[in-house]
């Protein structure tokens, strides 16, 4: 079995086509959680139940998770310049597709096509992020890039809700595909020719997957999506059943939550600067005992208030640390080390809502986070224990 071997750098960073990779991000994001808070009235208009609009969410995740693992096969001879600039043009046909939907039919067909963007968007995003800068400011230009996920996080759930009350639902999707267009112009002004590098065909997946650590460290992040997604899908309840917050308080909570979040992107990447190994191991730490702390005050509400900031604050760090552990460890095939990433990921979230959805049915909210937090907990334990650099350049650190 191969080493991996580092690749060649840039002489200086491309900064602008990095924050056109943040809009790309805020754009997709954004598009791939609307749904959630303009549920009632999508489904209201093409007369169907909420739970079945629901499965816009879940048809985007499942196209994603198909995306992310055969992006890179399937583009393996074309500039990534290109490629990226196409799903720009997909989050655009798909905002408009579902702004003119007439039937839940022909809204999924949009959602398709923003699970094919978004799954390979963010398998080639870190890939993408080593090649437009020096390999010592790449920590930083990640943070950069998921501060998008931060601002989407702010932005689809509270700014799209109250935009659906006072515009229709369908103008608040016309106004994602003009974030799609300027990200477009953005990324067509600022993206270098970046020609496809590495084998990316499907055996390397798995000549991936055995690589040094790849297994454990691939586990370890899909043991700490799956904690944090089983809290966060059952937030709204504990705050609502324990806390006792009213309907637009828990709008307010996670609001903060957006905003810690935001915060927690930019600090990840001095603390990877640091040690990446610490970095992956103390976000979960702190978000598992956040839950507990939670738990254990019974529904205090201005200690749950700082706990829910706190916890956003941390997971904030959790994408920017496991994107800089792929680039350092899989540096010659990035791309296909991304689709893993997001593969797993994406998995994760499934498995974290349906395991937690299990553990309300029968336990309720507190035990839900009971369950999360311990989870996440060990999972920190585990990364800290299993977690090395099997290779790194020479400009990065021995985490």
């Amino acid at each position: 079995m191969s080493e991996p071997q580092p690749l060649p750098q840039p002489a200086s960073a491309a900064w602008g086509a990095v924050f056109s990779m943040t809009l790309g991000v805020f754009g997709l994001v954004t598009a791939e959680f609307l749904p959630v808070s303009l549920l009632t009235p999508i489904a209201r208009d093409l007369q169907v139940s909420e739970g079945l609009a629901g499965q816009a969410i879940s048809t985007t995740a499942i196209f994603a998770l198909i995306t992310s693992l055969l992006i890179a096969t399937v583009t393996r001879r074309f500039d990534r310049r290109h490629v990226l600039l196409s799903f720009s043009v997909l989050l655009i046909l798909s905002s408009i597709i579902v702004s003119m939907a007439e039937n839940f039919a022909f809204l999924l067909v949009g959602r398709i096509l923003l699970g094919v963007a978004l799954g390979g968007f963010w398998a080639m995003s870190a890939a993408t992020v080593m090649r437009l800068v020096p390999a010592t400011d790449i920590p930083r230009a990640l943070a950069i890039m998921f501060s998008g996920v931060s601002a989407a996080t702010v932005f689809a759930a509270p700014v799209g809700s109250y935009l659906g009350d006072i515009m229709s639902w369908r103008s608040v999707f016309l106004l994602t595909a003009g974030i799609g267009a300027l990200t477009f112009i953005a990324q067509f002004a600022t993206l270098p020719s970046l020609p496809p590098r590495g084998r990316a065909t499907l055996r390397v997946l798995v000549d991936l997957v055995q690589r040094p650590g790849m297994k454990l460290g691939l586990f370890s992040l899909v043991l700490i999506i799956t904690g944090h997604f089983a809290l966060f899908t059952y937030v709204r309840p504990f705050l609502e059943n324990v806390t006792g917050v009213a309907t637009a308080g828990v709008s307010g909570v996670l609001l903060g939550f957006g905003l810690a979040n935001f915060v927690g992107t930019y600090l990840a990447g001095s603390l990877i600067s640091r040690s990446l190994r610490m970095t992956i191991a103390l976000m979960p730490m702190i978000m598992g005992l956040c839950a507990l702390g939670m738990v254990g005050i019974d529904g205090a509400l201005n200690p749950t208030i700082v706990l829910v900031a706190i916890w956003g604050m941390a997971f904030g760090g959790v994408p920017v640390a496991w994107s800089t552990w792929i680039t350092r460890t899989v540096p010659d095939e990035a791309e296909s080390g991304g689709g893993l990433f997001v593969a797993g990921f994406q998995t994760a979230i499934a498995s974290g809502a349906v395991i937690g959805g299990v553990i309300f049915d029968y336990v309720g909210s507190l035990g839900v986070f009971s369950i999360g937090g311990i989870i996440l907990v060990g999972a920190a334990i585990f990364a800290t224990v299993v977690l090395r650099s099997p290779a790194v350049t020479p400009a990065t650190e021995q985490a």
